[in-house]
C-alpha cells in the first residue's frame, strides 16, 4: 500500500499511449526544426507592428501635454517664453469650481473657462479689488500685479480702466490663498476654512465664498496632493536608499541560503509543516469539545436567536460547538487518512525536492537568470507606457473663441465653436464681446491617426501582453531545457553538458519562438477578455440588477479558472518543447496526457512544493520585513551610522519598499526552483515509462527516488549523485 509498482505501467491508457523506450535518448534532443512557423511569422509580423505604432506615436505625440500645463493662449509654463514660470494660475477659480459654462463639458484636464497666465511663485495671501478702483480716475498700477496678468497687457502704458480690466479677464480681481499642485494653483483647503470675514466675491458673503471653494476644488486638491506627498516620499528614498539596498541584499542572500539548505532541511521542514497541520487540527478539536462541554447546561438554540449580524451571539450556543467540532474531526480525519495512503508519494515530493537542490547547486548560473527576464519585462512594461503616453497626447492642440463672461456685452453668438490662433488673436475684432479669448479645448482628433487612436490604445494593450508572456514563456523554457539536461546526465554531474542554461536558451530562440509565442497568445486572448468583462462590469454596474451581476461574476470566474489553467498547461508544454523540440500542441497534449496518466503524484508534488515554496517566502519577507521595521522606524541603532530614522517623513515608506523588493526577490529565486522541480517531475514519470531498471533500459533517477521506488539499476553505473 503507498508503494509504486511496475505493472502499473501500461502501453495504452485513456490518457494516451506511454512513453516508449529510446536508446537514442539522453536528454534534450539537440538535432530539432522549427516549430509553430506561422505562429512566429505573425509575432514577428505584430511586434513590427508594434514598433510602427511606437514610431508613429513618437512622432504625432508630445508628453509636454501632460507634463506642463498650459496658460490660456496654448503655452506650455515652466519651458520656452515662460521659463522659470512653472506653475499656472486661475483668474477665476471659481468659474472652475462651478462649471457652468459651455466649455465645462470640453475642456480637458485642468483647464477652466477663465483666463490662465503662467507664474512664477503661486498666491499665498487673500486679496480682492479695491472697491476704489471702479472710480473713472482709477489707475490700473495701483490695483493690479503685473506678473498676475496677461502678457500683452502693460498697466504701465494701458489705456484700460480696472472696470475693463476685469470685465476682459485681462487681470485677476480676487484670489486666495493657492499651493502649486502639478503646476496648477490650486486653493488651499486649509486656508479656506480661515478666510478673512470682510472677503465677499460676487455679493456672496464669506461663507458663501469658501463653501464654493471647498465644493468645486476639494477633489482636484485631494488628487493632486499626491505631488507634495511624492516629494517627500522621494527625500525619504534620497536618505535611505543604501539601507533599502542592503536589505534588498540581505532578502537575495537569505533566498539564496534557504534553497541551498532545502538539499539537508527538506525532509525536516515538510513533515514539520505536516506535523504542525495535525497539532494545530488537534487542537482545534481539544478546543471546540471544551468550549461545547462549558455551554452543557445552556438551553439557548438557533430558534432562539434567529437571524442577526453579531457572529458573538452564535458562538454562545452549544450547537454551534458541536458543529465545528464535528467539521474539524473530519477534516482532521481526511488529512491522517492521506498521510497514510499517500506517504510514499510525498517522499517522492521531498526526493524531488532535494534533487531540485542539487540541480540548482549544479548550476547556479540559473539562479541570475530572473535578472534577465526581469530586465525584458522592464523595457515590456516601459515601452507600453512611453507609446501610450504619446497616444494620449498625439495630435495639435485645439483653440476656440469663447466668451469668458458671458453676461457682458452681446457674447450669444460665441458658444466656443470657432476656431482660433491664440498667438495672432485679436479681442478687438469681437468688439461686440469684450470677454471674447482664444482658449485651448482640446487635441485634434482629425487624421487618419487621429481617429484611430483608441484603436491603436487597444492594439498596445494586446501587444503588450502578448510581449509580457512571450517573456514569461522564454524563461520558464529555457529553465526547463537546462534543468532536463541535468535529469539526463546519467552520471551527475560528470555528464551535464556544458554552459547548459546557454545552451537551452540558445535552442529556444532558434526553433521555438513559434511555439512560445502559440502558448503566450491563447494565454493573451484569455486575458483581453477578462479586461473586457471588467471594463463592461464598471461601465454599466449602476445599471445591472442582480441576476445580470451574478452572470458577470461567474463569467469572471469561469475565466480566472480558465487563466490559471492555460498557465499550468503552457507550463508544463514548455517543458516538452525544452526536451523534444516538437510544436506546441502536440508538447501540451503529451504533457497534459502525461500529467493525467500520473494523476495522484501531480496533485501531491504541487502541494507539498506549493507549501513549502510559501513556506520559504514567508520567512524571507517577514524576516526581512521585521528587521526593516526595527531599523527605519529607530528601534535598532548601529554604532557610528550617520543615519537617523526620526529624520523620515514616512518611515513606513522604505519598509514597504523592502517588504516589496524582499517578495519580488524571493519570488524570483523561488521561480527558478519551482520550474526546477516542475522539470525534474516531468522527466521522473517520462523515465518510469521509458525505463525498467535493466542493463539495456537503466534508470536515470537518483538513488534515493530509486530506493522510495523500491526499484535499482541491474548493471553498476557510475554514481549519480
Amino acid at each position: 500500500m503507498g508503494k509504486d509498482k511496475p505493472e502499473e505501467k501500461t502501453e495504452n491508457s485513456e490518457y494516451g499511449e506511454a512513453a516508449k523506450y529510446d536508446p537514442t535518448f539522453n536528454g534534450p534532443i539537440h538535432n530539432r526544426s522549427c516549430t509553430d512557423i506561422i505562429c512566429c511569422v505573425l509575432f514577428m509580423l505584430v511586434l513590427a507592428g508594434y514598433l510602427v505604432v511606437g514610431l508613429l506615436a513618437w512622432l504625432y505625440g508630445d508628453p509636454r501635454h501632460v507634463l506642463y500645463p498650459r496658460n490660456s493662449t496654448g503655452m506650455f509654463c515652466g519651458i520656452g517664453p515662460n521659463e522659470g514660470k512653472p506653475n499656472v494660475f486661475y483668474f477665476d477659480i471659481l468659474k472652475c469650481a462651478i462649471g457652468t459654462n459651455i466649455m465645462a463639458a470640453t475642456l480637458n484636464g485642468l483647464q477652466c473657462p477663465t483666463t490662465q497666465v503662467c507664474v512664477s511663485q503661486c498666491p499665498q495671501t487673500f486679496w480682492a479689488l479695491n472697491p476704489l478702483a471702479y472710480l473713472p480716475d482709477a489707475s490700473p498700477a495701483d490695483y493690479f500685479q503685473q506678473e498676475l496678468c496677461v502678457a500683452s497687457l502693460d498697466l504701465a502704458t494701458t489705456h484700460l480702466t480696472p472696470t475693463q480690466i476685469k470685465d476682459q479677464e485681462l487681470c485677476p480681481f480676487f484670489y486666495t490663498p493657492t499651493t502649486p499642485i502639478l503646476g496648477r494653483c490650486l486653493p488651499s483647503l486649509g486656508s479656506i476654512a480661515t478666510i478673512p470675514t470682510n472677503f465677499s466675491i460676487g455679493g456672496m458673503t464669506a461663507n458663501q465664498t469658501a463653501d464654493i471653494l471647498k465644493e468645486g476644488t476639494s477633489d482636484l486638491v485631494s488628487s493632486f496632493n499626491a505631488k507634495e506627498l511624492g516629494v517627500r516620499i522621494f527625500e525619504d528614498f534620497a536618505s535611505s536608499w543604501q539601507w533599502i539596498l542592503l536589505g534588498l541584499f540581505i532578502a537575495m542572500l537569505v533566498s539564496l541560503i534557504f534553497l541551498l539548505l532545502l538539499r539537508f532541511l527538506a525532509p525536516i521542514l515538510i513533515w514539520g509543516l505536516i506535523i504542525g497541520l495535525l497539532a494545530v487540527g488537534a487542537f482545534g478539536i481539544w478546543y471546540c469539545w471544551r468550549e461545547y462541554d462549558q455551554l452543557k447546561n445552556s438551553q439557548t438554540t438557533f430558534q432562539d436567536i434567529g437571524l442577526t449580524t453579531d457572529v458573538k451571539v452564535y458562538l454562545q450556543v452549544r450547537d454551534t460547538w458541536l458543529a465545528f467540532l464535528i467539521i474539524v474531526s473530519i477534516v482532521e480525519g481526511i488529512i491522517l487518512l492521506t498521510l497514510i495512503f499517500l506517504r510514499t508519494r510525498i517522499l517522492i515530493a521531498i526526493a524531488l525536492i532535494k534533487e531540485a537542490s542539487k540541480a540548482v547547486g549544479h548550476m547556479m548560473s540559473t539562479l541570475l537568470y530572473p535578472l534577465i527576464t526581469f530586465v525584458l519585462l522592464v523595457v515590456c512594461v516601459s515601452y507600453w507606457g512611453i507609446t501610450a503616453l504619446y497616444l494620449a497626447t498625439s495630435g495639435g492642440p485645439v483653440y476656440k473663441v469663447v466668451a469668458l463672461n458671458a453676461t457682458q456685452g452681446d457674447c450669444q453668438g460665441i458658444n466656443g465653436t470657432e476656431s482660433c490662433d491664440p498667438l495672432t488673436f485679436n479681442s478687438s475684432s469681437y468688439s461686440s464681446c469684450p470677454s471674447a479669448r482664444c482658449i485651448f479645448i482640446t487635441y485634434n482628433n482629425e487624421g487618419l491617426f487621429q481617429r484611430n487612436l483608441a484603436n491603436l490604445q487597444i492594439y498596445n494593450v494586446v501587444a503588450f501582453l502578448w510581449c509580457v508572456n512571450f517573456v514569461i514563456a522564454l524563461g520558464q523554457c529555457t529553465l526547463a531545457g537546462a534543468f532536463a539536461s541535468y535529469y539526463w546526465a546519467f552520471s551527475k554531474p560528470a555528464d551535464i553538458p556544458m554552459f547548459p542554461l546557454a545552451q537551452s536558451f540558445m535552442r529556444t530562440l532558434r526553433y521555438h519562438v513559434g511555439s512560445l509565442a502559440f502558448g503566450a497568445l491563447i494565454l493573451t486572448i484569455v486575458q483581453v477578455i477578462r479586461i473586457i468583462l471588467e471594463y463592461l462590469d464598471h461601465k454599466f454596474r449602476s445599471a445591472q440588477n442582480g441576476f445580470t451581476r451574478f452572470i458577470m461574476c461567474c463569467l469572471k470566474c469561469c475565466f480566472w479558472c480558465l487563466e490559471k489553467f492555460i498557465k499550468f498547461l503552457n507550463r508544463n508544454a514548455y517543458i516538452m518543447i525544452a526536451i523534444y523540440g516538437k510544436n506546441f500542441c502536440v508538447s501540451a497534449k503529451n504533457a497534459f496526457s502525461l500529467l493525467l496518466r500520473n494523476v495522484v503524484r501531480v496533485v501531491v508534488l504541487d502541494k507539498v512544493t506549493d507549501l513549502l515554496l510559501l513556506f520559504g517566502k514567508l520567512l524571507v519577507v517577514g524576516g526581512v520585513g521585521v528587521l526593516a521595521f526595527f531599523f527605519f522606524s529607530g528601534r535598532i541603532v548601529i554604532p557610528g551610522n550617520t543615519f537617523q530614522a526620526s529624520a523620515l517623513n514616512y518611515y513606513w515608506m522604505p519598509i514597504i519598499t523592502v517588504v516589496v523588493g524582499s517578495y519580488l526577490i524571493a519570488q524570483g529565486f523561488f521561480s527558478v526552483y519551482s520550474m526546477c522541480v516542475d522539470t525534474l517531475f516531468l522527466c521522473f514519470l517520462e523515465d518510469l515509462e521509458r525505463n525498467d531498471g535493466s542493463a539495456e533500459k537503466p534508470y536515470y533517477m537518483s538513488k534515493n527516488l530509486m530506493k522510495i521506488l523500491n526499484k535499482k539499476n541491474k548493471v553498476p553505473k557510475n554514481a549519480k549523485d
